[in-house]
């Protein structure tokens, strides 16, 4: 194995001791001293690649995100409906949240929270998320979405996610009853189009 390899692999070990204890311990009940023990790290190769906790903090919720990006357009057949396109998208990420039930309590512990860095949050919801405000401004030019500024309408779209994945996180036994799945969406789109 590379030193690359190996070191790739501690920080990634650091990223998910830090994901499994900020969910279940809290950021600030987590020190950096036991995210490193649950790593199998000593605690300066933590401070080698993050110098700080909010560091990690940032890291786990930008790589999350990605991998949540990834996922959502990963085989996605964009069909320039806008309408369909969300709905594919918004069931897809639905699908990510149940299939990933720790990532997901992270992302509704946090993803709000002053814990993450304002630039952080940013850069993860205007470029990570590029596709979606693409789509916000497609809909936009269409008349299909309302002519609200970019940010409030991308903003309204986490809330409005966050708030149905903690319905489906409430009641996992709905969470493939197309019922609410549909009506999810019903709403989450209500509050996009343009009236």
């Amino acid at each position: 194995m590379s030193s690359n390899s190996t070191t790739t692999d501690k920080k990634q070990a650091i990223l998910d001791a830090a994901l499994q204890l900020f969910v279940n311990k809290g950021f600030n009940a987590t020190s950096t001293a036991s995210i490193a023990k649950a790593a199998g790290v000593a605690t300066g190769t933590l401070f080698h690649h993050f110098p700080t906790k909010n560091d990690i903090m940032n890291q786990v919720f930008l790589a999350i995100k990605q991998e949540f990006a990834d996922n959502m357009v990963t085989s996605t057949q964009f069909s320039g409906d806008i309408e369909q396109d969300a709905y594919t998208l918004w069931q897809k990420a639905i699908d990510w949240a149940i299939a990933q039930p720790l990532k997901q309590l992270f992302f509704l512990q946090y993803s709000m929270s002053a814990d993450i860095d304002v630039t952080i949050r940013k850069q993860a919801m205007t470029s990570i998320l590029s596709f979606v405000v693409e789509l916000i401004e497609q809909g936009k030019q269409q008349g299909i979405i309302a002519n609200f500024p970019s940010e409030l309408l991308l903003e309204n779209c986490h809330g409005q996610y966050l708030a149905t994945i903690r319905f489906f996180t409430d009641n996992p036994h709905l969470g493939g009853d197309k019922i609410h799945r549909d009506a999810s969406f019903t709403l989450f789109w209500h509050a996009m189009k343009a009236q």
